[in-house]
């Protein structure tokens, strides 16, 4: 093999190596940290069954379904005792823009939690409503 196949063949190497790393899903951007984003949060205390078809329940929210869509996992920050995982399984009129809806067991905690201004970070995005 001559000087010149085997300049060529780093060549092709470089561009398989950097076609797959662009093509990969653990590519630059796949691997990036999700994005803190600032949203309303408010609670709500009512039982029933959510958009999802679920029960509300402790560690669900609602969300606007264009901004968060349902089966979406979040990361709430800044909540208080409330920061943790939470998923998204219902939406709601009143749940508009970045605003998030949190269900919590009585409505003494819902009232009490009033508004606050919190970090979201979505951990994995949900498929959307269910057909």
């Amino acid at each position: 093999m001559g000087l010149h196949e085997v300049h060529d063949m780093k060549k092709l190497l470089a561009l398989f190596v950097l076609l797959a790393a662009v093509c990969s899903p653990l590519s630059a951007a796949a691997r990036r940290p999700a994005a803190h984003r600032a949203f309303q949060a408010t609670a709500t205390s009512q039982h029933g069954i959510t958009k999802s078809g679920t029960r509300a329940r402790v560690g669900s929210v609602a969300a606007d379904a264009r901004v968060l869509s349902m089966g979406t996992r979040i990361r709430v920050t800044g909540a208080g005792p409330y920061s943790g995982v939470y998923l998204v399984t219902d939406t709601g009129p009143k749940v508009q823009g970045r605003h998030i809806d949190i269900f919590m067991p009585t409505e003494a905690e819902a009232t009490q939690f009033g508004k606050k201004l919190v970090r979201v970070t979505v951990l994995r995005r949900g498929a959307g409503a269910r057909p």
